[in-house]
């Protein structure tokens, strides 16, 4: 059985030589398994190190993802790189600055209690001599497992806005995957039809390979991909390539009204998957349903990736966010034993969730396995918008009723979604496109989905209020039109949107403040004083009367019921359009590494969230997936960004908490919330357009 005491990321990776590296002259090397996605954990990370180690960050350089030498720690994911990866790296670091220790003691003749450590040097005021990690480096054995350390040294860099390392190289166009350029490396890119799934019923490939920067063709059953040596020409001959190609679905298309229908459609499997209390009979019930759509990942920079398969080893280079998973499903599709493959982590456009980084790895490592050449592929913006897995779209149905004293004695949540884990390294399948698509390439595996604590579709179901009794059920449906897997939050986006909303609707009929009716229910003390903090930074209690124009509305959730806090309330303006004019959010994640960082992580949060809520959503026809660009698929410009103010509860005494998804759930119902004040309409179906906002205006007279 694990040790409670131990990372798990310890756990799995014991040996220290897996975490740091030191030698005589270089700055100390940092292993992690978690990789920097644009969440700023790389920096995080260091801090936490330097202040174990009792170095300065210009003393530690940081390689976060790679197979060949660092730790497997899975996936970058969940909201875990600090608490988990941070638990670990400092336990690593400890245990570390104790074997060196014990080695100073020796070469300083000097009892340990009596030697100071600064920049990695130990000294001592009973000696002239000193000693540095750097002149250990030698005499300190690394291949042994790491123990708990009782050492607890001061924060001198935990807790300060350091300045990521990352940003001057992405500023001069040598910090993305995409700026990468191997030796003799050919360009790639790949020809799918309308969803991702699309099998090929005609190539021409012959006429392909005679057309303009087109030097190779790779082909096999439902993969085709053009290759060149100029990027430019290349990409000019697409179109052409396309009119010689023809597809077929994999499956006729639902063609339905809207979420809902979808939704109850579909067959899955309904279990209770929590419950508890005593039921007791309402004096008054309520019963409302909720809905998001599918949703894209919709980077800004389109997937990437980079192979060179050479002398029976293969060479990848990915913005995965797990590379020793995705290792393991390349090992497994190309037929090539583990330690054939390795995957080194690059920069990537930011990533929440499972996009199209391992699909692309894919690609470019089969084309490579074919050609024997270094291979560049980078997808096409409506291979972005029709290949990558998409966000699940979830159906939310409430019932609940209330005491004679104002309580909620009775909460039924029923929520109908699909998979939302169909990573790589999930299981004996394989889970990449493409390997599904080559000819002799494993089938696709049978989707499921995360169990609670943690949940997948049903991620943040079971409310984090006081209820005399609460029961959640899931509806689990495994086959979906479209694939689906991990996109930022999961469930909990829908989930908690609706729970806020039902909250607010309550407090309505029963005449109460939306602030006080949660407050009403809740025992956490931590929960109450984010609420009560929102309150008193956004003037909650002073809102004067609506106008007919303006509203404000709050949410609240404690990510995954287990991970940090946030409480969100949005003032919006509701005339030709719903405007956002501003945001607040109060966050407690307990111990803050970096604050400048914790704040961007909830500021970026929040604009994702703001443009799910008032803008995305996946369209098709029969044909397949028209929401191919930005004008068919539009996310939140830079004029619509409104003002956010952040909030942050440091509590230095406490463990630190997952942040990286904690304001996606509070901010739809925020929002929604805020449209009732405004306009007196409910809105619980996602996305809040203009056009669906107005149907309810002309619907509600």
């Amino acid at each position: 059985m694990a040790s409670t005491l131990m990372p798990p990321g310890i756990e799995k990776n014991p040996q220290l030589l897996q975490w740091l590296f030191f030698n005589a002259t270089d700055p100390i090397t940092l292993h992690s398994g978690k990789v920097e996605l644009g969440q700023g954990v790389e920096i995080a990370l260091q801090q936490i190190a330097c202040d174990a180690l009792g170095i300065d960050p210009d003393q530690l350089q940081f390689e976060g993802g790679n197979t060949l030498f660092g730790p497997d720690e899975g996936q970058t994911a969940g909201s875990q790189s600090i608490d988990q990866g941070g638990s670990a790296v400092r336990m690593a670091c400890l245990f570390a600055r104790d074997l060196f220790m014990a080695q100073a003691v020796k070469e300083l003749a000097v009892a340990a209690e009596h030697i100071a450590l600064a920049r990695g040097v130990f000294s001592s005021t009973l000696t002239q001599h000193t000693c540095s990690y750097w002149s250990l480096a030698d005499r300190v054995n690394l291949a042994q497992a790491i123990k708990t350390s009782n050492t607890n040294p001061p924060r001198r860099w935990v807790g300060q806005s350091v300045q990521r390392p990352d940003f001057m190289h992405k500023l001069s166009r040598t910090g993305f995957i995409h700026d990468v350029v191997l030796s003799g490396m050919l360009h790639a890119r790949m020809i799918r039809g309308p969803v991702g799934e699309s099998t090929i019923d005609f190539v021409d490939s012959q006429a392909i390979s005679e057309l303009p920067g087109i030097s190779h063709v790779v082909h096999s059953r439902d993969f085709l991909a053009v290759i060149g040596p100029d990027e430019a020409s290349l990409v000019g001959s697409l179109k052409k390539v396309r009119s010689l190609v023809k597809f077929s679905l994999p499956h006729p298309l639902p063609i339905v009204a809207d979420i809902e229908e979808l939704m109850l459609g579909l067959a899955g499997e309904s279990k209770t998957v929590h419950e508890h209390g005593t039921i007791k009979a309402p004096i008054m019930a309520y019963q409302a349903r909720f809905s998001r759509p599918y949703i894209a990942h919709a980077s800004i920079g389109p997937s990437c990736a980079l192979a060179h398969f050479v002398d029976g080893r293969m060479s990848v280079w990915s913005h995965t966010q797990g590379v020793f998973p995705l290792r393991a499903d390349l090992a497994k599709a190309l037929c090539l034993d583990l330690d054939a493959v390795q995957v080194f982590h690059m920069h990537g456009a930011g990533c929440y969730g499972h996009n199209g980084a391992d699909d692309v790895a894919f690609d470019a490592a089969f084309i490579s396995f074919q050609l024997g050449f270094p291979i560049r592929v980078q997808w096409m913006r409506e291979d972005e918008m029709t290949a990558s897995p998409l966000g699940a779209p979830s159906l939310v149905d409430i019932q609940a009723g209330v005491d004679s004293a104002g309580r909620i004695s009775q909460w039924h949540l029923s929520v109908w979604s699909h998979s939302h884990l169909n990573r790589p390294g999930g299981g004996a399948g394989v889970n990449l496109l493409g390997a599904w698509q080559v000819e002799g390439g494993p089938e696709k595996p049978v989707p499921a989905d995360l169990p609670l604590p943690a949940g997948g579709g049903h991620r943040n179901a079971i409310a984090l209020y006081d209820f005399a009794h609460q029961q959640v059920d899931y509806c689990f449906i495994p086959n979906a039109p479209f694939r689906t897997s991990a996109l930022r939050s999961l469930g909990s986006f829908v989930n908690l949107f609706a729970i806020e909303s039902f909250m607010d609707e309550m407090a309505e009929k029963l005449e109460v403040d939306a602030l006080d009716f949660r407050l009403k229910h809740l025992s956490d003390p931590r929960a109450v004083a984010v609420l009560e903090q929102l309150a008193a930074v956004s003037d909650w209690r002073q809102q004067g009367e609506p106008d007919g124009l303006h509203g404000m509305g709050l949410g609240f959730g404690r990510y995954k019921n287990s991970a940090g806090y946030c409480a969100v309330a949005a003032l919006i303006r509701v005339d030709q359009n719903v405007t956002v004019e501003k945001v607040w959010a109060v966050v407690d994640v307990g111990l803050v590494v970096n604050p400048d960082g914790l704040i961007n992580q909830i500021e970026g949060g929040i604009v994702q969230s703001l443009s799910w809520t008032l803008k995305e959503q996946v369209k098709w026809d029969q044909d397949g997936i028209t929401s191919r660009t930005w004008e068919a698929y539009p996310i939140i410009p830079f004029s619509e960004i409104p003002a956010i103010e952040v909030h942050v509860m440091d509590r230095p005494d406490c463990p630190s908490l997952g942040s990286g998804e904690v304001a996606a759930g509070p901010v739809p119902a925020a929002v929604a919330n805020a449209l009732y004040r405004a306009i007196g309409i409910r809105a619980r179906h996602l996305p809040l357009t203009i056009e669906r906002v107005t149907q309810l205006v002309w619907d509600a007279q």
